[in-house]
């Protein structure tokens, strides 16, 4: 996995992982503690949390990483595909209230140095 910044309006939000290919997609967030980075799950248009045993906040991220929805979801849980996205970004419940993160924002990635 690719290690980078998380950012919105030029302010960092969270280091974050980028799943670059099938394997790390499919694993997700499974055997990862809750309190580790985002995740982002790039060709990625649903969630679950099977096997994660803590709830999860997920955002439906456009191709410009503008974020369509997000949504909660407790252990053993399954979301929904939203229309028009392109990727999901995955973290643990609570961080999508700090961070303030709602429908609307648009999102960058900048490569850690």
């Amino acid at each position: 996995m690719r290690q980078v910044w998380l950012l919105r309006d030029g302010d960092v939000l969270a280091s974050m992982d980028v799943a670059e290919c099938l394997a790390e997609r499919a694993r997700g967030l499974f055997g990862r503690s809750d309190d580790q980075a985002a995740l982002l799950l790039p060709g990625t248009r649903s969630i679950h949390t099977a096997g994660v045993p803590h709830p999860v906040d997920a955002a439906f991220l456009d191709r410009d990483l503008t974020v369509l929805a997000t949504v909660r979801l407790n252990p053993w849980r399954v979301a929904v595909p939203r229309p028009g996205a392109r990727s999901v970004l995955a973290s643990s419940a609570g961080s999508f209230e700090r961070w303030r993160l709602s429908p609307g924002d648009r999102l960058e990635i900048r490569e850690t140095s």
